[in-house]
Formats: C-alpha cells, structure tokens, sequence
C-alpha cells in the first residue's frame, strides 16, 4: 500500500518495469570479439623488381580478425576463440610460401587463407615494406585489404 492506504504506487510499477527492460536488453546484446595482431616481421620474397623477389626484404604484417561472438569470453578456453599463435604461423607460411609481386594480390592471399580456415566474420590485413626500393626517404609504405565473410 502506499502512504494514503491505497493499492500500490504506479510509478514504483513503473521502476520494476524498467528495470525488467534493462535486464532483457542485457541479455539480448550482442557481444563481438575482434583480434589484432601488430607487427608480425617476416623475410619474404614479394616485390615488382627481380632483386626484390631474389634477394627477399623484411615485411611486417598487421591483422585484425573480427571473430563475432566467441564463447571464451565465458569459458576462458582457447578451443571457443582463435589461437592468434596458430594465425601467426599460418600467415608466415602463406607469405613465405610463394612471391607476388604485389602487396595488394600478397594481402588478399593472406585474407582469403584466413577466412577460409577460421570462423572469421571479416578479416584486415596490412602488409607494410619498412624499407622500400625508392629513390626518396620515406618511413614505409603499405598496402591494406579488408575482406568480409560471404554468406
């Protein structure tokens, strides 16, 4: 009863009410797990020029893996997410494994291996030459792919 003996409070009805609101769009949110990985440094052979694809350079790779939900951030286990380990191993061999000679056709690789052996949403991925073949001073130069899962 409220203060002058009558039934209930409508605006105490109004709190619950809310707050039961709060607690169902709580649990109706969607979580999402996202990956990086900065500055994988591998020695690969890609390049335009012959002396760039025979005498190889040093490539840093960075990569953002959009995993969705991912049970581990309840279970804390490794099996319910991706072992960036694991990615990093497969992404030194897909750079090392074959020379492209660009790094656009080089990163689409890397985003197409990625998607198609993980439960990956979406995948990002930069190859950067931190000491480019060109005449002019410059930190690095990159090329960036993002490709998306189909379906």
């Amino acid at each position: 009863m409220d203060a002058e003996g009558h039934g209930e409070d409508p605006d105490d009805l109004g709190e619950d009410d809310e707050g039961d609101r709060l607690d169902d769009d709580a649990e109706e949110a969607v979580e999402s797990v996202t990956i990086e990985i900065s500055g994988l440094s591998l020695y690969t052979h890609h390049g335009v020029t012959d002396a760039e694809r025979e005498v190889g350079q040093r490539l840093v790779i960075d990569l953002r893996l959009d995993v969705g939900e991912a049970a581990a951030t309840v279970t804390d286990s490794i099996e319910d997410t991706v072992d960036y380990a694991e990615v990093c191993q497969l992404v030194a061999l897909v750079a090392q494994q074959r020379s492209h000679k660009t790094l656009e056709r080089l990163c689409a690789t890397i985003a197409e291996r990625l998607l198609a052996d993980y439960a990956l949403e979406g995948v990002w991925v930069k190859a950067s030459k931190p000491e480019p073949p060109i005449a002019l001073s410059v930190d690095e130069v990159s090329v960036e792919v993002w490709r998306e899962a189909e379906g």
